[in-house]
Parts: structure tokens; sequence; C-alpha cells
């Protein structure tokens, strides 16, 4: 869903943001409410720096470690200086481990003589926290002379982080001695893995819990998707903390109850990085962008440093508002900052640039990052099938598994849209069964429709009803509504009827339904057919959703309605609209009368066409940006017909490169052709 606007434009300034400043102190770590696997030990789990002597000293020589093999003993006077002092041993490996450097700790830890239990727990708690890692860490543990507790719950929070739930639950019941942390542990554990039968299980047995045993368990709710479960035990909580309200602000948030997370946000006393983060990634996500936009300028009005988690949500804000120049300035913010080498804040710039339409500024984000992980793949991949390069998505997705990287679900619905831009039916029905049979990736709602809608606009409408027949699970709202913009295309009567049958009996309400009904009976002349749908509408008290469009020049954001009768520069919008219209006509163009629904004459029907609220933006953009500069446009309904092919005209005879997005994809149109190829 596109960002609403409520105003007829909008002013959005970066520079009177306090971040602009940037210092060495930028980056701020905190503590997420809810704990990722390798989150889960105890907090001795990975001991501070010791500053005293511990007992049960142990002497070795110094262990080499083989990845493929065991632990072997051999002496490296030539490679390690001698570390006598075990203190200043277990703080280097734990600032080390602290770093992400685990080799730079193992060479530290082989090369200690004496080495205290703090020595081995630290080591072990660095192999605990990387995934894939186990096996060397159970190798480890059995190595330690004579484990504490912190040792066993190290070892356990290694377990859940492997996602080896059998393990955990037996090496949990065979464990000597169980403190509190042991218990939270396992707790955190079944609550991430959504296991919350479990997780309460353990709860209610435990003679003693403390503030983070609350906390599991609320956030463990609430990342289940039991708001009211994760409400009741809210209650029950003896100490109401800012990790416990900061979860329910995520659980009001994310049921769409905003009023709700306001409240609770409000009235907290205090309130962390992530409480901050949670209100303003929920208002983002909400279809709010310009609440959460105005969010981070009070945050940082309170002192509070943006990270990398508020950048992310920012430039999400800017992608669904199209704000390109608030993400620019963004971007130059980050460059100056130690976040400029994060994956996280890469991605979202990515993201940012291929959804405002600056599709090679994304590409060359993309190769100067250091290091990419599949999410940053599956931006890129997903940016250029929106914007219909898709023999480029397709040769990315081919380098991306040469390298090794393991494709996952969100891959493949960016791969399957690549190919439902470009047609390519035979090779799309190819991924979907590579994804199951050679990946273990289980088909999804979001990879049924695209499959439905590649199948469709092939004209496959059959083929399109009898995947959806198969499906395991009920089809859903976009499944249909997919099905029924097909069903325009090729004029295909009976399957709309059947897929407006089946979207409106899950959504009555749904207005884009009806539209696309309708559109089918308009484009058949069953003007009857069309007088129905409209009187349904109007029985179930449907809204339709009015077109409109925007777009940004300077820092003001223009909206454009259809007919538009409210824009300051109307009068010389129309005049630019009719000098175009005589241009158009001379170049060519005929009006597509087929993609007006009104019941009216010809001439009408122009007019109305003309006034479409994309081809007002184009008139205002020749109007206001310099020759030569890229018109970028964004609409909240599917480009119609007959301005998908007046904008190809106007490319042509103005030289003017427009780009246009909606709601499926991006339109670049230049010297008289569209990216897409006339398939959309």
């Amino acid at each position: 869903m596109f960002y609403q606007l409520h105003f007829r434009s909008k002013v959005y300034s970066f520079s009177s943001l306090p971040f602009l400043s940037c210092n060495r102190h930028f980056c701020i770590s905190y503590t997420s409410f809810y704990r990722k696997p390798d989150d889960i030990s105890s907090p001795e789990a990975l001991p501070a720096a010791p500053s005293s002597r511990q007992s049960h000293l142990v002497p070795s020589n110094n262990v080499k470690f083989s990845r493929n093999g065991q632990f072997s003993y051999k002496t490296r006077h030539s490679e390690h200086l001698e570390i006598d002092d075990v203190v200043l041993s277990n703080k280097k490996i734990t600032s080390f481990i602290r770093s992400g450097d685990l080799d730079s700790a193992f060479r530290v830890f082989e090369s200690v003589k004496v080495k205290t239990v703090i020595t081995w727990n630290s080591i072990l708690a660095g192999f605990s926290r990387k995934y894939g890692f186990l096996e060397e860490a159970r190798q480890l543990f059995d190595k330690i002379p004579e484990p504490n507790v912190v040792s066993y719950n190290t070892m356990l929070a290694c377990y859940w982080r492997n996602a080896d739930i059998q393990a955990a639950k037996s090496f949990f019941d065979r464990m000597p001695d169980k403190d509190v942390a042991s218990w939270n542990t396992m707790i955190s554990g079944f609550s991430q893995n959504g296991l919350m039968g479990e997780a309460e299980e353990l709860f209610r047995v435990m003679l003693v819990r403390n503030e983070v045993t609350w906390n599991a368990m609320v956030a463990g709710y609430v990342e289940s998707g039991e708001l009211e479960s994760a409400l009741e035990l809210f209650k029950e909580a003896p100490v109401k903390g800012v990790i416990a309200r900061t979860a329910i602000v995520t659980g009001y948030m994310r049921s769409g109850n905003i009023e709700m997370a306001e409240k609770m946000f409000q009235e907290m006393e205090e309130k962390s990085m992530v409480t901050w983060n949670t209100m303003i990634s929920g208002y983002i996500e909400n279809g709010r962008a310009e609440d959460g936009m105005k969010l981070v300028k009070k945050m940082m009005g309170s002192g509070i440093k943006v990270n990398d988690s508020t950048l992310s949500s920012l430039l999400l804000g800017c992608s669904n508002l199209s704000a390109l120049k608030l993400g620019k300035q963004v971007h130059q913010h980050v460059v100056k900052s130690p976040l400029y080498v994060d994956m996280t804040v890469g991605t979202s710039l990515i993201s940012m640039y291929s959804k405002c339409g600056v599709l090679e500024d994304a590409w060359k984000l993309f190769r100067e990052m250091p290091r990419k992980d599949v999410v940053t793949w599956n931006a890129m991949i997903s940016g250029y099938a929106q914007h219909g390069e898709s023999k480029k998505a397709l040769n990315l997705f081919d380098e991306m598994r040469r390298k090794g990287i393991k494709p996952d679900w969100i891959t493949f619905v960016g791969v399957l849209s690549a190919c439902n831009h470009a047609g390519l039916v035979n090779l799309g029905i190819q991924y979907f069964e590579q994804m199951q049979s050679d990946y273990g990736v289980e088909p999804k709602p979001d990879h049924y429709t695209c499959m439905v809608d590649l199948l469709g606009r092939a004209g496959k409408l059959n083929e399109a009803v009898d995947l959806i027949r198969k499906m395991q699970f009920k089809p859903h709202i976009a499944l249909f509504g997919s099905l029924l913009g097909s069903c325009r295309i090729h004029r295909n009567l009976e399957v709309a009827e059947f897929a407006a049958k089946n979207l409106l009996s899950l959504e009555p309400t749904n207005a884009a339904g009806y539209v696309q009904l309708a559109n089918v009976y308009a484009a058949k002349n069953q003007w009857e057919g069309v007088s129905k749908v409209r009187k349904s509408m109007k029985e179930n008290k449907v809204i339709k959703t009015p077109g409109y469009s925007w777009m940004e020049v300077g820092r003001v954001v223009h909206e454009f309605r259809s007919g538009d009768r409210l824009h300051p520069d109307l009068e010389s919008i129309r005049m630019k609209l009719k000098d175009l219209e005589k241009k158009m006509k001379l170049a060519g163009y005929v009006p597509d009368l087929d993609s007006s629904l009104h019941d009216v004459g010809e001439e009408q029907k122009e007019q109305l066409l003309l006034w479409h609220s994309e081809k007002l933006a184009i008139a205002f953009g020749l109007m206001k940006l310099p020759p030569g500069m890229p018109i970028r446009i964004f609409k909240n309904l599917r480009v119609c017909g007959d301005c998908h092919q007046a904008t190809k005209v106007i490319s042509a005879i103005e030289n003017r490169e427009i780009i246009v997005r909606d709601t499926t994809r991006f339109h670049h149109f230049k010297n008289g052709t569209c990216s897409c190829g006339d398939y959309w």
C-alpha cells in the first residue's frame, strides 16, 4: 500500500534534524526487547573483562583447533607472545569476541598457558554466538575441566542459536545446576520458535522469576501474534519495565491499533532506543510515514542519536512517500557516519533508491557494499524486477547462486516477479518448481500470487484457476485481485465473475474488486453490468479509492487527483495539457476510450481521460522541472491503458524521460517506448 497524503503539498527538510551533525559516537548499541538467538544466554555467558583472578587454574599447552577434526595440542612460540597474566588474556578474548573477531580471540586463547573457567567460558561464548559452529562449541565445552553454570548456560544458548530444539531440551534436563538464567534461556528459546505452549509450561513451574522472565513471555506472545495473552500477562507482571512496555507497543502497532500504541508510548517515563524505533517503524508500516518522520525529529530533539534501525525505518518512510530528496539527505548523513559500512543501512538505501525510481544509484550502492547478505541480494533483485529489468534480475539471481548465497522465499518472490513482468511463463514455472525441489522452499501466498498473475496475463486463465484450486491453503484477496486484473486484459467475463465472487466473499467492502469487475463489463460494452456493480457498491457502502498521483519538485510533494480542481497551478496545467493533446494527436495518438468506465459520449470521455491524475502530473513536471531532468511520478492505482499510451507519445515529442510507479511496477518511458514492453 502506498502512503496516502492528507494535504495538497508537503515540505520535507532534513537539514533541521539534529542528527545531521555526525560524530564518532553516532552508533549506539542497544538491547532488543525481543532477544535474538545469539543473545539468549545468561548475562554471564560473555563475561565482562574480569578484574580479579579466579580459582580452578588449569595449566595447558597451547590448544590448536581444527574445523574438520578435534582439538590438538601444540606449542606455538614462534607465532604468539606468551601471556602470563590470565586476567589480561581474558580481557583480550572478550574484547575480540565482542568485536566479532573470533579468529583473533581463539589465537589469544591458544596462547594462554593457564586457563580459568572464565577463559573457557569466554571462548565458548564466541563459538556459541556464531550460527553453524554447534559442533565446535560442543567439542570445546567437553574440554572444559570444571564447567560451571555459566558454561552450561552458554552451551544451552548455542543449541537454541542453531535451532536444535530437541538437543536444547535434552541438555537442559541433564544440567546438574540451573539458575534463573537457565530457565530464561529455555523460555526465550521456546518463545522465539513460536512454541508458547512449552514456554508457558516452564514459566508456570519456575520457582524464581525475574524481570527477564516476564519480558521473554510478553515478547514471545507478541511475536506469536497473541496480543491478548501478552496483555493479560503484562497486567500480572510485578515490574512493568521498558522492555515489556515496548513489546506491548509492538503488539499494538502490528494489530493496527495505533491509538493504543501512542497511549502506551506517551505513558512511558523511560524510553529506550528500541522503543523509539518501534514507534517509528510502526507508523511507517501502518502507512503513516509522515508521522514516523516527525517522531524521528522529536527523538533527535530529546538528545537520542539514531542507529541503523532508525535509519532503516526512516529510509522506508522515504520509499513510501517517494521522497527522493530526503532519502538522498539521509544517504549523505550515512556517508559521514560509522554506519556507512553497516549492511542493514546499505540494504535500506538500495531499497529506497529502487522504490524512488533511481535504479542506477541502487546498483552503484550494491556494487560498492563490501559485505552482502541474502537480504541485500533480494533488495537488488526485487528492484530490477519492479523496474521491468527482468534479464538483469535473473542474471543477478544466477550470480548470487554462484557466490554460494542460498536464496530464501523472498528471493523467489523477486525472481517470479521478474518472470511475470517480462511474460516469461515457462521460465517462471521452472523456477517455481525448482524453488521447492532444489531449495526446499515451500510456496507461500506471495509465490502463488506471482504465478497466478504470470499465467493470467499470458492468457492462461484456466491454468491460473487450476493452480488456485490446487493450493494447500485458503486463497487470499491479492490472488483473486491478480486474476481479476488478467480478466480485464483478456476480457474474460466468466473467470472475472468467478474471481470477483471469491474476492468479495473474503472482503465485501473491497473497492478494487468491484472496480476490476466493472472494468471487464465496460471493456465488453456491457453497461448494464457496470450499473449493477455500481448499485452493489452503493448497497454495501463501498467507497472507491480515488485515483491520484504525486511528484516531488524541490522540497515540495505535489498531489494531483483525476479531474483536479484544487491545485493552485491548475489553470496553467490544463493549458499545457491542451497544448500537449494537439501535439500528441499530430504524432498519431488516439485516445483509448475503453479506459473510461463512464457511459457518456466520446468527446466527454476524451476530456475525462485527458484530466487523469498522471497526465496532470506530467504537464506540471514539464512546466516546473529543468529540460533534460527525468520526471518521476507515483500513482496509487494501476496506470490505465490510455495514460500509458499517452505517456509514451509525450516522452517522444518532449524528448523527456518519464518514470511512473504504479501499484505493480515502474514504467520507464523514453523515446516513445516503455520499459514494460506494453506488458503490465
